[in-house]
């Protein structure tokens, strides 16, 4: 036995450290864990779990209309914003709950308490009290940022904070065009909030594929969200009124509360890496390698921290694998390739692999198949609304490379595809595969005409 206190410990209790934790210890390993805000990390309290729960109650708006077409009859319904975070809230408390009580059952040793670096062996807690480790784990996550050189920034509000508004704001301006903003415009609309979303680029959702994009963008301006693109708040004001954007081309747009989710920072500060000696990245982030060590050597990091993959079931898997290769007997490593994602908007999109514009570049030849339609429910409901689903397909080899929806269920319906793109499903995989009808996703298995075939240029 080490003359450490403990084998592992464990700075942050979201998902990746928690995972990580859970299984070391599982495995024999004395483990201990610190986190000073709350267990379940990003994604149980202040994330992908309370913000789903916010975009199903904005989606009811939807449902009630749409109940008259199917022959209901539905009294003027009315909403409370109060009532919806009291249940979130309720909901997120026994989700932490379990997260405690998981570390409790697997042994470990837990610590109410922010965690840094004395040295490499050594960890400070804000107790006062001092542990050391054979093995230490950062998995601290990431958080919002703020423009600290905006004049007016105290004003502003992150995502963080938007989960605990005391009322709904009538009109609310969200900046940025990422995951997060897109989706809160799409929670603030729907529950009835004047909804504007501002972005410096001349698209929203950047990264993703074109056609996704666009499909997106035109749903929410046929929704009745104000999109300013390819603009950005110069200053912002506080007035007897509420609150004024002003923009960097004279304009200016007046709110009630006005939301910052330009991106997010890898948690690092104060906790003594730098004294350490261990590599950062561009952002702060911990650099390391694919077994998650650090250039030192005892040193390792899992998570949004390490700003690979921000995407909670990939810290999971990366927690899961650093405590299997280290106190198991059955080392692994991530294999990041086909990770499948959604955006929670309003219609939702969903997709996993290349998108085109990456798709060209590795392939040779491109087969696009793509179909935009409308779904079944809009037929009765009236709803001005389309699906979309794209596949892309591998000329040479016929396997499928991406797979892109905009729609209802669209990331249920990814992360079926997921499984198939994982096992090497090609097109004719998919065109031999009855479909399932009616229903959407039966598109992935009848789209049988090109739309297009792109060609690589002649070097």
């Amino acid at each position: 036995m080490s003359g450490f206190d403990f084998d592992l410990f464990v700075i942050g209790g979201g998902s990746g450290g928690v995972r990580a934790a859970r299984i070391a210890a599982g495995h024999g390993a004395r483990v201990g864990i610190a986190e000073e805000y709350r267990f379940g990390g990003t994604c149980v309290i202040r994330g992908c779990v309370p913000k789903k729960l916010l975009v199903y109650a904005s989606r009811y708006s939807d449902a009630f209309e749409d109940a008259r077409g199917f022959g209901w009859s539905v009294d003027e319904p009315s909403f409370e914003w109060e009532a919806l975070i009291s249940a979130k809230d309720k909901e997120i408390a026994r989700l932490e709950g379990l997260y405690r009580q998981g570390l409790d059952s697997a042994g470990v040793t837990v610590f109410e308490d922010r965690a840094v670096f004395a040295d490499r062996h050594t960890l400070k807690l804000s107790s006062g009290r001092t542990v050391t480790a054979d093995k230490i784990l950062v998995a601290t996550g990431g958080g919002p940022n703020i423009d600290e050189k905006l004049e007016g920034k105290e004003h502003v509000i992150s995502s963080n904070d938007a989960f605990h508004l005391e009322k709904l704001p009538e009109r609310v301006v969200v900046a940025g065009g990422g995951y997060i903003a897109v989706e809160f415009a799409g929670i603030f609309a729907g529950l009835g909030a004047e909804t504007t979303l501002i972005y410096r680029g001349p698209k929203i959702l950047r990264g993703f594929d074109e056609d996704l994009r666009d499909a997106i963008t035109e749903a929410y301006a046929t929704r009745g969200i104000r999109l300013v693109l390819g603009h950005v708040f110069a200053k912002i004001e506080k007035t007897d009124r509420g609150l004024v954007g002003h923009l960097d081309n004279g304009a200016h747009i007046e709110a009630d509360q006005i939301m910052f989710a330009i991106g997010r920072s890898p948690n690092v500060k104060g906790l003594g890496l730098e004294a350490l000696g261990v590599e950062q990245g561009w952002n702060g982030h911990i650099v390391v390698d694919r077994d998650s060590r650090t250039n030192v050597d005892n040193i390792f990091a899992v998570g949004d921290v390490c700003d690979r993959y921000n995407l909670t079931p990939v810290a999971i898997r990366e927690g899961h694998a650093f405590a299997d290769t280290q106190f198991g007997k059955d080392p692994w490593q991530i294999d990041h390739a086909l990770i499948p994602t959604a955006v929670f908007s309003t219609p939702e999109m969903a997709t996993v692999g290349l998108p085109e514009h990456e798709a060209v570049e590795r392939c040779k030849v491109l087969d696009v198949y793509k179909s935009s339609f409308r779904p079944m429910r809009a037929t009765l409901s009236g709803r001005d609304e389309r699906m979309l689903m794209k596949l892309l397909v591998d000329g040479d080899s016929d396997k499928v490379v991406g797979c892109h929806i905009v729609g209802d269920d669209a990331a249920e319906i990814a992360q079926m595809a997921a499984i198939a793109m994982r096992m090497g499903a090609r097109k004719a995989d998919f065109d031999r595969t009855m479909a399932l009808h009616p229903s959407a996703a039966e598109e992935l298995v009848t789209m049988r005409n090109k739309t297009e075939t792109r060609r690589q240029a002649a070097e």
